[in-house]
């Protein structure tokens, strides 16, 4: 019988950026000086306040992990998107503390932001600085996007619940479930995933669904999972494990996630996977997931593959717009998924 093979391909180019660095949950006080030049409008479905959505300029994003440039990226798609930044966030224990300039290439918005290096001493200081943002800015209007390090996942996180900042982690990696099991124990404002780009939430909420409705429609077929990711990333990708969880309830596979995944790490086998030579350090997600049939005959195929980062800052800059809206409407804390924002037709 002839091989049939099915492909399903997501493709996605933004701009090029470097790899993030790694901090723990700490910020000290700080000045900024935040300009902004005129820049076209964003429209969006939802209100971030009783006001109109003109005043999402009202919200203070703290985007910790800069100068990481998954977390410069999503600064910089803040200000693209009408939000204003926090004038201090924190960033790795070996980075020198310093004042960086983010700026949106594409508004010419720019905003000054004081990089506090996280340290057991900056905590009276990192609450401080909150205190005196939340004055000026009002308590609803400050919160956190995090794109730092694995290791400091949780610890982060717990810091953001016990005081009151609503947050986005963009960040994969440390123990997801115990993170999942304190921010819903702390009953904390939330949008946590694995993947913050439109197109992905989407491929993973359709995945989901087949998953619910036709559950070992591809019972018998092998699954095998191949990723590629700049050499620099430290953890496996947290979006193929989502997207596993969904093709093992379809396959009944038994796929261990800690074994079966083909890491690739190097140059040379990232080229030979199609990944562009720009991109090697820079930044891509390369994924191919397949499954077979038992003899061999049938295959399907799903790809997703990214070079840069853009895809993923823009989906963040909207799930914190989406955060700040469910905030603002007074509803009790609660952790969020990308997948509630895509429903929500908050992504744009």
């Amino acid at each position: 019988m002839t091989m049939k093979s099915i492909v399903l391909l997501i493709g996605a180019s933004a701009s090029l950026l470097p790899q993030s660095l790694g901090f723990a949950p700490l910020l000290q006080p700080s000045q900024q000086s935040h300009r902004n030049n005129p820049s076209p409008t964003t429209t969006s479905s939802l209100q971030m306040s009783s006001e109109s959505e003109d005043d999402a300029s009202a919200l203070r994003i703290m985007v910790n992990g800069m100068p990481g440039p998954m977390a410069t990226a999503a600064a910089e798609a803040c200000l693209r998107k009408g939000l204003s930044l926090s004038p201090v966030a924190m960033t790795g224990p070996d980075v020198e503390p310093s004042t960086i300039t983010v700026t949106d290439d594409v508004t010419g918005t720019s905003a000054d932001v004081r990089l506090i290096p996280a340290s057991d001493d900056g905590r009276a200081e990192i609450l401080s600085s909150l205190a005196g943002i939340r004055e000026a800015a009002g308590k609803e209007n400050v919160l956190a996007i995090d794109y730092t390090h694995p290791s400091a996942v949780n610890a982060n996180a717990i810091f953001y619940a016990e005081n009151d900042l609503p947050f986005v982690m963009g960040t994969t990696g440390g123990d997801r479930d115990k993170l999942m099991e304190d921010m819903v124990s702390r009953k904390a404002f939330a949008v946590i995933a694995p993947n913050m780009g439109k197109q992905i939430v989407a491929m993973q909420a359709g995945l989901e669904d087949l998953a619910v409705k036709f559950p070992s429609a591809f019972a018998g077929y092998k699954l095998e999972v191949t990723e590629s990711h700049q050499k620099t990333k430290a953890d496996t990708s947290g979006t193929a494990k989502a997207v596993i969880a969904s093709l093992k309830e379809l396959s009944d596979d038994p796929f261990d996630l800690e074994e079966d995944i083909e890491m690739l790490r190097d140059d040379e086998s990232s080229l030979a996977f199609g990944v562009s030579e720009d991109a090697l350090n820079s930044g891509h997600a390369f994924h191919t997931y397949t499954l077979t049939s038992a003899d061999g005959s049938v295959q399907f195929e799903l790809k997703h593959n990214v070079e840069g980062r853009n895809v993923y800052a823009e989906g963040t800059a909207d799930g914190v717009r989406y955060l700040a809206s469910k905030v603002a409407s007074g509803v009790e804390g609660k952790v969020f998924s990308m997948i509630d924002v895509l429903q929500a037709g908050a992504l744009e």
